[in-house]
């Protein structure tokens, strides 16, 4: 009977002692996905392996529903990607704000921009079922900014780090009705760089000045998002939409074509064609504010374009889009002949004509 006694009271002790392990693990999970990060970005922690436990989001984690701490941008004009539709929300680390100055923003150790890519299953009802495919982190930690790829599961509950990146059957019914699949290419953690780099350093692409300083609907109606920033004291250093510089969408067809084409070129193909991007010695420079026709590729003879030339001997040809190398490598998936290198698997339709519309309508 005393025996019974003991046993009964050792498991009773068990019993408490798990209770009180598994309150103050539950407890560690709640402090972890606080947004807080301060301490974790300052100490390497990051980065998480699950998504879910940055607490960017609330309620189910798929309906992407943010919290009040993570705010929505959007650049006027977005990246192709396979034509993946995109989601993007900015944490500011408490207690610090981003810094504008001569049109550049410094953004504070601890910002972190989360990046969501997605499939409508029916392109023509966007706001109907969708599979979320992967979220990307950019973070800038104390060794500056790192990129992190996450990849949701089937079930569209979580998405885990995979820094391998990986390849992903997609398929979904396009604008005009047509089902379509893709093989979906999630860059690993090093390509990043290819894409984010500023004189060998990892840098954002979306979040420069041109591309936030324009309107976006928030929940207390539109605003200039740079004015918005400014309103939380997140930013200073705005002077006002006409003091900064402002791209605009390439998608709107009531633009000016040559507004259009800029657009289009600058936020696709800038990062690499400029004169701190990996591209700097092909003397192709494609920014929004390249106005120098030979630094665009007018009459231009690529430096080493090699098999990506075609049978083509000039960048642009005025007037002669198809006998561009330009609209050539744009209209490719062909390894070594595809610009830009990474982020597609398809053409661009769209894109492709718009510039060579553009290209047709120079003399």
């Amino acid at each position: 009977m005393k025996t019974t006694k003991i046993f009964w009271g050792f498991n009773l002790l068990l019993a408490l002692v798990i209770v009180s392990f598994a309150c103050q693990n539950e407890a560690t999970k709640t402090e972890i996905a606080a947004p807080v990060y301060t301490d974790e970005v300052a100490s390497g922690v990051f980065p998480y392996e699950r998504l879910s436990t940055y607490g960017f989001f609330s309620g189910e984690l798929n309906q992407l529903n943010p919290i009040e701490e993570v705010i929505p941008y959007k650049p006027a004009s977005s990246l192709f990607t396979d034509y993946a539709m995109k989601s993007r929300f900015i944490f500011f680390p408490e207690g610090k704000k981003a810094v504008l100055l001569a049109n550049e923003i410094d953004y504070p150790q601890g910002t972190i921009l989360i990046k969501n890519f997605y499939y409508p299953a029916d392109f023509r009802k966007p706001e109907g079922k969708r599979r979320i495919i992967e979220t990307r982190l950019f973070i800038n930690e104390a060794k500056g900014w790192q990129g992190y790829p996450y990849i949701w599961d089937d079930s569209q509950t979580e998405a885990i780090l995979k820094v391998i990146g990986g390849e992903i059957e997609v398929s979904f019914t396009d604008y005009e009705g047509k089902d379509q699949v893709i093989n979906y290419i999630v860059p690993n953690k090093n390509q990043c760089k290819t894409c984010h780099n500023n004189s060998e350093n990892l840098v954002p692409i979306g979040v420069k000045v041109q591309h936030l300083n324009n309107e976006l609907e928030y929940n207390t109606g539109k605003n200039n998002q740079l004015a918005y920033w400014t309103e939380l004291d997140k930013l200073e250093g705005f002077e006002g939409e006409k003091a900064h510089p402002s791209m605009i969408n390439y998608e709107d067809k009531n633009l000016p074509l040559d507004d259009r084409a800029m657009a289009y070129l600058d936020i696709n193909c800038s990062h690499c064609h400029s004169a701190v991007g990996p591209a700097s010695t092909s003397g192709l420079f494609l920014s929004y504010d390249q106005t120098d026709p030979r630094k665009l590729g007018v009459n231009k003879i690529p430096v080493a374009a090699g098999n990506g030339a075609g049978t083509f001997d000039f960048d642009i040809v005025p007037g002669k889009a198809d006998e561009s190398i330009l609209t050539h490598r744009m209209n490719s998936t062909e390894v070594g002949v595809a610009m830009p290198e990474l982020g597609r698997t398809t053409v661009h339709k769209e894109g492709v004509q718009l510039i060579k519309n553009w290209i047709n309508g120079m003399k």
